[in-house]
C-alpha cells in the first residue's frame, strides 16, 4: 500500500511479503508460470520435430508417402513438404528457448524469435536436402521399365489417390508413388500396369498387366 506524507510517497510492505504486482503488470509468479508453459511447448517442438526430421532424413520416401496418402503434393525445388515443416517446428522450439532463457523475453516476444529461427530452419533443411538430392546417383532405369513388375503396397492406395509401392528392380529396392482404380491395402501384392507422369499405375496381382518381367518383393 501507499501512504502520502509531506508531499512524498512512501511504500509500505506487509511483513513476510516477497512479491507484489505492479499496477497493470504481471506478478512474478504469473510470469514464471507463463514462461514455464511456453518452455514446455518449445521443448516439445524441439524433441518431436528433431526426431521426426531425423527419421525423414533416413526414410525420406517412406515418410513422404504419408502426404501422398492424403493427396498432398508439394515440392520446392525437389524438396517435399515434410522435411521443411519439421525443420521449421524444430528451429521454432530452439528459437523460443533462446528467447526465454537467453534473452529473458516474455512468451510472446520469444515466439517471434522462434518464428525467425523457424524460417532459418526451413532454409537450412532445404539446402541440406538439395545437396543430398544432387549427390544421389542418377536412376539407371526409366519408370516405363517398371511396367509389368510386381511389388508390395507400403502405404495404402485409395481409389484414385496416391500411395506407395515397394518394388525390387535393378538390384535394389525402390519405394515408388503409385495409384490405382481400386482400394488396395498395405501389404497387398500388385502389378504395375502403366505410368502416369512420375506415378506408377498398379492393379492387384493377378489382373492383366503390360508385358515385361516380374520380380517379387
Amino acid at each position: 500500500m501507499y501512504r502520502r506524507q509531506a508531499g512524498c510517497r512512501i511504500l509500505l510492505v506487509a511483513p513476510g511479503a516477497t512479491q507484489y504486482a505492479r499496477p497493470g503488470g504481471r506478478s512474478k509468479r504469473e510470469r514464471d508460470v507463463a514462461i514455464d508453459l511456453a518452455n514446455t511447448i518449445f521443448v516439445i517442438c524441439v524433441a518431436v520435430g528433431g526426431v521426426l526430421l531425423l527419421l525423414t532424413l533416413l526414410l525420406d520416401d517412406l515418410l513422404g508417402g504419408l502426404f501422398d496418402a492424403f493427396n498432398i503434393d508439394f515440392d520446392l525445388g525437389g524438396v517435399t513438404l515434410m522435411p521443411l515443416l519439421l525443420g521449421f517446428v524444430t528451429m521454432f522450439g530452439v528459437g523460443g528457448l533462446f528467447g526465454t532463457e537467453i534473452f529473458q523475453l516474455e512468451p510472446g516476444p520469444a515466439s517471434v524469435v522462434g518464428l525467425a529461427f523457424g524460417m532459418v530452419g526451413v532454409a537450412v533443411v532445404w539446402l541440406m536436402f538439395r545437396f543430398l538430392r544432387r549427390s544421389e546417383a542418377p536412376p539407371v532405369f526409366s519408370l516405363e521399365e517398371m511396367v509389368g513388375q510386381r511389388g508390395r503396397v507400403s502405404v495404402t492406395i485409395d481409389q484414385g489417390r496416391a500411395g506407395s509401392v515397394l518394388l525390387s528392380y535393378g538390384g535394389g529396392i525402390h519405394n515408388m508413388t503409385a495409384t490405382a482404380d481400386v482400394d488396395i491395402p498395405v501389404g497387398s501384392l500388385v502389378t504395375v500396369t502403366d505410368v502416369a507422369g512420375s506415378t506408377l499405375v498398379v492393379a492387384p496381382a493377378g489382373q492383366p498387366a503390360g508385358e515385361g518381367g516380374r520380380l517379387d518383393v
